[in-house]
C-alpha cells in the first residue's frame, strides 16, 4: 500500500513538473526536469533501504497473554523447530500478546501449503499476512 502511495504521488509529481528528454547531435539522450523529481526519488530509495522485509505471509501457531505467556511462546518456537528445523519461527510481541509465527510465504498459497503439513501438530494454526525476510540467495 506504501508502494503504490510513493508511485502514486511520483506520477503525479512528474505531471505537474513536466520531465523533458532530448538528444544532442551526437544521439545522447539529455533529461530535463524539476530538481524535486531526483529529491522524490531519492527519499524512496532510502525508504527501501530502511525497510526489514517484504510483504508476505506467514503461519501463526501460537497466541497467548497474560502470566508466562513470553515463556510458553519461546517454548513453543523451540518445540515447532525441533519438529520443523528447516522453517525458520519467530516470537512476535504486540501488546498485550505473544505469538509465534513460522515460515516466509510470498504468497497466500505457500502458507496454505506449508499449513497442511503441520496442521496435525497445530490444528488452530493459520495463515496471516506480515513483514517477511527476504529470500536467500544462493
Amino acid at each position: 500500500m506504501v508502494r503504490f502511495i510513493i508511485i502514486l504521488i511520483f506520477v503525479n509529481f512528474c505531471l505537474f513538473f513536466k520531465a523533458e528528454c532530448q538528444t544532442d547531435s551526437k544521439g545522447k539522450i539529455i533529461i530535463i526536469q524539476d530538481e524535486r523529481i531526483e529529491q522524490l526519488v531519492e527519499k524512496h530509495i532510502t525508504l527501501n533501504k530502511k525497510q526489514q522485509g517484504i510483504p508476505g505471509y506467514r503461519v501463526q501457531i501460537f497466541f497467548d497473554s497474560g502470566t508466562n505467556s513470553k515463556n510458553k511462546a519461546n517454548k513453543s518456537r523451540a518445540e515447532f523447530l525441533l519438529k520443523f528445523s528447516d522453517t525458520e519461527a519467530y516470537v512476535i510481541f504486540q501488546s498485550p500478546n505473544y505469538k509465534v509465527r513460522v515460515g516466509d510465504f510470498r504468497t497466500r498459497i505457500e502458507a496454505k501449503g506449508f499449513l497442511q503439513q503441520i496442521i496435525n501438530y497445530y490444528p488452530n494454526a493459520y495463515p496471516v499476512k506480515d513483514i517477511i525476510q527476504f529470500p536467500k540467495i544462493d
